[in-house]
């Protein structure tokens, strides 16, 4: 009789560790499977509040002093021209002139002015804000456009929306990119 003799040779698993094995094949190859990894990653979205930006930036900020130093000098002028036209007035009720109708005349003469000058001022004021607006538009757009190209968002909403979480608000971001860019100047 032969004894039967050892190896030291692996047993064959049993049915049980055989479905054990496939499957955990089967759960490790599809985590490593190029087809797992090509799926999109989630569509990043984020909101700007332009209304904020417009009030905000340091461009439009700067702009606004450049009409206010552009506008002074006008302005004080209509502010003269209506202080003389409260003194006309002023005389003209206290009865204190030697030539009422002569007064009256100069008056309506200085309110006309006073009007006109006020409404050129106006619309002239109006017509450069509007400049620039245009103007800073486009510095705004291209901060925007790219931050969300830096950060990787798929998708950026204006204002006016009517909700808004505050999870996908990038105004102060995008704000605060606009601060350095005017602090480091023209390029």
């Amino acid at each position: 009789m032969h004894a039967r003799r050892r190896t030291c040779a692996l047993r064959p698993p049993s049915a049980r560790r055989w479905c054990a094995l496939l499957l955990t094949l089967v759960l490790l190859g599809g985590t490593a499977s190029p087809v797992a990894w090509a799926q999109p990653a989630p569509t990043r979205v984020g909101y700007v509040d332009m209304k904020r930006l417009l009030d905000s930036a340091p461009q439009v900020l700067a702009a606004n002093a450049r009409l206010k130093r552009e506008f002074d000098a006008r302005d004080a002028e209509l502010t003269r021209d209506e202080a003389r036209l409260a003194e006309l007035d002023a005389r003209l009720a206290t009865g204190g002139a030697d030539s009422p109708e002569a007064l009256q005349r100069q008056a309506d003469a200085l309110r006309r002015s006073v009007e006109r000058t006020r409404q050129r001022l106006r619309d002239d004021l109006r017509t450069r804000s509007q400049e620039e607006v245009d103007r800073a538009w486009p510095l705004i757009n291209d901060a925007i456009a790219d931050y969300a190209r830096e950060q990787g968002y798929d998708l950026v909403v204006p204002s006016p929306q009517v909700y808004v979480s505050g999870r996908i608000d990038i105004t102060d971001d995008v704000l605060e990119r606009m601060r350095r860019e005017f602090d480091e100047g023209p390029r």
